[in-house]
């Protein structure tokens, strides 16, 4: 998946330098030479350290790169957790670049580790979702991975969810989970088939039929939850999903769900606060 993360890197460059900075080509000569440090002024979790060094050598090969703190690192207000020193013009030009990216990676770690503390002491994992920034989902898994989360499917091509709507249009549970699977063995594809349920007679039918590796109890309150959970008898990989929040996240847990998944992780999340400045 790197050469995504390239592309991504050119497109974002092509979309802010367009046919040049001219601000700093107008008034920072080719030669001149410095330093910038980027200051954290939020506590968190530190997320895009690895991608922000692409940045700079993609850009400009010559800039060095010091690292004082690395991904996945507590950061607070008054850390420095690099050095890049080089051309002036090049320091200016990859500034926004690195910060949109560190920031957006470093608020989703900060989050997911505030999530992961939540669970401690149980055996449930946080999960994240398909609902990522496009284009940058490469970013955002990794930024979860960092705060100790868990990826779901990367995308569509890497598992097989019957979600609702699957199953409905499939024609119900039996015909979506069968249809599943023979797909899977005429295109000889290896992949994880996870279904979404709605309803203790979805469970039934799920655990009458199997085939399946995960079943997804969706919109289940806390009480539905632990009786889902006793049902299925560990015979299926458990996945908590929709409506659950920080408050609740716990509680969900101690049914004994083995993943929580939380769109929140992505979709919502704050940026944390920092700045690149000449030092």
């Amino acid at each position: 998946m790197n050469d995504l993360i390239d592309r991504l890197i050119d497109l974002a460059f092509a979309e802010d330098i367009g046919d040049g900075d001219h601000t700093t080509l107008s008034c920072i000569p080719a030669t001149a030479m410095g330093k910038s440090k980027l200051l954290i002024k939020e506590e968190g979790v530190l997320a895009g350290i690895e991608v922000a060094k692409e940045i700079f050598h993609r850009f400009d090969p010559e800039l060095k790169v010091e690292v004082f703190i690395n991904d996945g690192a507590e950061v607070k207000p008054g850390d420095v957790a690099m050095i890049v020193s080089g051309k002036v013009q090049s320091l200016l030009q990859t500034e926004r670049l690195m910060l949109n990216v560190m920031q957006r990676m470093s608020g989703i770690a900060t989050t997911t580790r505030k999530y992961v503390k939540r669970l401690e002491g149980t055996k449930t994992r946080v999960l994240d979702t398909r609902k990522t920034t496009p284009g940058m989902r490469m970013l955002e898994k990794e930024a979860v991975k960092i705060g100790g989360g868990v990826n779901h499917r990367i995308g569509l091509f890497d598992m097989i969810l019957l979600k609702d709507n699957h199953v409905d249009f499939a024609g119900g549970i039996d015909k979506a989970i069968n249809r599943a699977k023979e797909y899977c063995k005429e295109k000889g594809k290896d992949l994880k088939i996870e279904i979404e349920v709605r309803n203790f007679d979805e469970i039934n039918q799920v655990l009458a039929l199997g085939g399946v590796d995960r079943i997804m109890l969706d919109n289940f309150n806390i009480e539905n939850t632990c009786k889902a959970v006793e049902m299925i008898g560990g015979r299926f990989e458990i996945e908590s999903s929709g409506g659950i929040t920080f408050n609740t996240l716990r509680d969900y847990a101690e049914c004994g769900v083995d993943f929580i998944s939380v769109g929140a992780l992505t979709h919502s999340v704050k940026g944390l606060d920092m700045s690149f400045k000449a030092c």
